[in-house]
């Protein structure tokens, strides 16, 4: 029998998820994993990943750097490099179980980093653009490294597989945090490989994204004009650069620059009743051009504090947001969220363009 349709191609793709905890609770890694099991089919096995937050609060002042090497020489050229401009408090292996489904692993390690205060000093930067700059240098230019973790208290963990293996390759079930974002790949113009997998992040931002961008070479060409350089092979790392620039360098609100990436159709905008909001609208529209994302999309943006789930202004890829207690929810499908919590309450899909922030509790212990 000839395989049906839904068996060889998932016209939806991808899955992402997430939870965060409003007080600043911290939970197991092993919920975020189990979120991902029903919707097993919409990857394909070659990529899937976890952001954890509030993961390392005995390194919470320091930069956690997640890394790959394909070898020990490129690990000791890139500690070479790393010495030059941080103290390392802490370099170790990322402790990771075997996993059949796993291989081809690279050497996966972790540094926990400070700036030099007198870099900083003779280069006139702040840590936070040290810190990219780095990140930057060293996917561009030392070969077989990358950097796929930067931000404080917080980690990503990825690789070839499917979601549920992933997780415990990483053995997440070990780890806790206030906040988790998953994803569970299936590429369609890309390659599958370890630094390509989602999330993707810079800083403390991470980026998981169910879709496609149109849009991708006319975002990558503006970005790269600013530093930023797109080296994973993957549409979706220009999203996490975007989110970077109007939000840091910007310093843009998270909802304005949800309405740079998902800008509001002009029509929409000359009907704002808000004199405020339309000339706000027009503003970002007119100053931001090359950074609308097109293309069916579902994007959460994990940050320092909290996540922002944004669709596509058509609402071409789902996404569905439930509550429970101090709980928010986020997922691709309502049974992930039924699966970590099966009592969860005001089940509902955003609008397209619209975005969900939600934040810890100003004062939560993170």
């Amino acid at each position: 029998m000839l395989p049906k349709e839904g068996d060889v191609r998932i016209p939806s793709g991808c899955a992402i998820a997430a939870v965060i905890s409003k007080s600043g609770e911290r939970m197991s890694g092993e919920d975020i994993i189990k979120a991902m099991v029903p919707m097993h089919e919409r990857s394909n096995g070659l990529g899937g990943g976890f952001a954890g937050y509030g993961i390392y609060p005995e390194y919470k002042d320091h930069y956690a750097l997640h890394m790959f090497f394909d070898s020990r020489d490129t690990r000791k050229s890139c500690e070479a490099l790393l010495k030059e401009g941080f103290e390392i408090y802490k370099a170790e292996r990322i402790p990771t179980r075997k996993m059949p489904a796993i291989t081809d692993e690279p050497m996966i390690w972790r540094y926990f980093v400070s700036p030099l205060g007198s870099v900083l000093g003779d280069l006139q930067l702040d840590e936070n653009e040290f810190v990219v700059r780095t990140v930057m240098k060293i996917n561009t230019t030392l070969k077989g490294a990358y950097v796929f973790s930067s931000g404080k208290n917080m980690g990503t963990f990825k690789a070839v597989g499917y979601p549920e293996d992933i997780g415990a390759y990483y053995m997440l079930d070990e780890y806790a945090g206030y906040s988790w974002t998953a994803h569970g790949r299936y590429p369609t113009n890309t390659p599958g490989w370890w630094g390509g997998a989602h999330p993707f992040t810079l800083l403390d931002r991470s980026v998981v994204h169910n879709g496609e961008i149109s849009s991708y070479d006319a975002n990558r060409r503006f970005i790269e004009m600013f530093g930023y350089s797109c080296t994973l092979q993957t549409d979706t790392e220009v999203i996490t650069y975007i989110m970077d620039y109007l939000l840091r360098i910007q310093g843009l609100t998270l909802g304005e620059a949800a309405s740079v990436v998902a800008a509001p159709f002009w029509s929409t905008i000359e009907n704002k009743a808000d004199p405020y909001e339309k000339e706000k609208h027009r503003y970002l529209r007119m100053t931001f051009p090359s950074l609308l994302v097109t293309g069916p999309f579902s994007i959460i943006l994990g940050f320092d504090g909290g996540l922002m789930a944004l669709n596509d202004r058509l609402k071409l890829r789902s996404m569905v947001v439930g509550e429970k207690n101090d709980r928010v929810y986020i997922a691709s499908e309502e049974a992930a969220i039924r699966m970590i919590e099966p009592d969860a309450e005001n089940i509902w899909a955003p609008a397209g363009g619209e975005p969900v922030i939600v934040r810890v509790k100003e004062g939560a212990e993170i």
